[in-house]
């Protein structure tokens, strides 16, 4: 088991990746009937359309200033959105970018890596085959191997998203955030836990990769069948964040895809905001009825809590939201 990620990871990243990533924007939710406050931190219109461009140029930068990158440039397996963040922060590095996806990985993200000059390669049909692929590339040429979640600097790069909010919600409760291969969420929970904050985890039931790990003591394979998988689609967890998910001030929940999809629907029709369904996820969790207690499908705040919901991509074809209505 790997050494638990450190505060002082995600303030390293923090100062490496200033003035090279978009300051996050926290939006105060119109009060409604619930008894709770909720933010929104709306990492969506961050650089490359996810929080993955934290990690992103975290990896990269750190590895400029060791002298370690390769002629060959840099490589990743993704379901789309860290090889776009790989991608971008390669250019902006200027070194090529090699990036291995899954056939079903959403056109308008592959389209996009193009855009910013990379190396599409489509491989199998989850990101497992893409990840194999992507590995034996990087033995054969010698490229960076970077990781869409499963490497510290990823992780601490993503962290530093809960010191924005912190910066802006002092008194904040809870976090809440989506979970795939849980890079995002060791971040934000090893960032929240130094601060006194409680993180939600939120999976889809059936992508549910930290909840098998949870209960198997150690990282475990796991089928993916999910509205979410194209983000959140994962077979293991990382074994970082399995480490932080046993810490104290940690909770797992699960959600179905209909309550993910009623919930990206609700982002469209009452903010108009078009998110992917990863981002969709985690404010499912507020959305489940009657969650209460120790029951692990859905959160339920307690009255006067101050909530934060990461709302963590956009890179989603939005004409379904235009133009149909998703059906729970």
């Amino acid at each position: 088991m790997p050494s638990p990620l450190a505060y002082a990871d995600i303030k390293t990243a923090a100062d490496r990746i200033a003035g090279h990533v978009r300051p996050v924007t926290v939006a105060h939710a119109d009060p409604g009937a619930e008894p709770y406050t909720l933010h929104l931190a709306l990492e969506l219109m961050q650089h490359t359309g996810s929080f993955k461009a934290r990690g992103a140029q975290n990896f990269l930068l750190a590895h400029r200033e060791e002298g370690t990158l390769p002629a060959a440039g840099v490589t990743i397996a993704s379901g789309g959105n860290a090889g776009l963040a790989c991608a971008w922060a390669a250019l902006r590095q200027g070194v090529r970018a090699t990036v291995f996806l899954p056939t079903t990985a959403p056109k308008v993200k592959a389209d996009k890596l193009v855009g910013y000059g990379a190396d599409v390669r489509l491989v199998g049909t989850e990101y497992a085959e893409a990840l194999a692929a992507c590995e034996a590339f990087a033995a054969e040429t010698g490229a960076l191997a970077s990781h869409a979640y499963d490497h510290p600097l990823i992780a601490a790069g993503a962290g530093t998203l809960l010191d924005e909010i912190h910066d802006r919600i002092p008194d904040l409760d809870t976090v809440v955030v989506s979970v795939g291969g849980g890079g995002l969420f060791a971040g934000v929970a090893t960032a929240a836990r130094h601060h006194g904050i409680r993180t939600v985890a939120v999976e889809p039931e059936n992508s549910r990769a930290l909840d098998a790990a949870l209960r198997a003591g150690h990282p475990v394979d796991v089928t993916v069948d999910s509205v979410a998988a194209d983000s959140l689609g994962a077979r293991r967890a990382s074994a970082t964040a399995l480490v932080a998910a046993q810490q104290d001030g940690v909770r797992t929940v699960l959600v179905t895809d209909a309550e993910i999809s009623r919930a990206r629907r609700a982002l469209w029709d009452d903010r108009r905001l078009a998110v992917e369904h990863a981002a969709a996820t985690a404010l499912a969790a507020l959305t489940v009825p009657d969650a209460q207690g120790a029951t692990d499908h859905g959160y339920r705040p307690a009255p006067g809590e101050k909530v934060c919901v990461v709302l963590c991509g956009a890179n989603t074809d939005p004409t379904d939201l235009a133009h149909t209505t998703e059906t729970a």
